[in-house]
């Protein structure tokens, strides 16, 4: 399936898709997903993401996780973030964090939480 194709899938037919699809997908396709088709993700399948997946992940997609998709996200997927995808976390977000995840943030990320997201935590 081309990076196109996968953009063009509905949010119901990417949630129909188990793990090992959703592995298979590229870098590019991952970061070509609507902001509604990231938001659709189930946290299995959020939690199924590669680093290199999750790293992938735009400041627009990064908003758009839900805070149950937040919330699931383990230390180590979380430390493998961009610091601008964490910086991107808004107040109704970061307090979804598990300790686990605020724990594994490294001291760039934390720094570049905006003081409404670090107020929320």
């Amino acid at each position: 399936m081309g990076t196109a194709q996968v953009a063009a899938l509905t949010s119901d037919q990417l949630n129909n898709l188990v793990s090992d699809d959703l592995q298979a997908l590229t870098t590019a396709q991952i970061s070509r997903l609507s902001t509604t088709q990231v938001a659709a993700l189930t946290t299995e399948q959020v939690n199924s993401l590669a680093s290199d997946d999750l790293q992938a992940l735009t400041t627009a997609q990064v908003r758009a996780l839900t805070s149950d998709q937040i919330g699931n996200l383990a230390g180590s997927q979380v430390a493998l973030m961009e610091t601008a995808d964490i910086a991107a976390l808004t107040s109704s977000q970061a307090p979804n964090l598990s300790t686990d995840a605020i724990v594994a943030l490294t001291t760039a990320q934390v720094v570049a939480l905006s003081s409404a997201a670090l107020n929320a935590l």
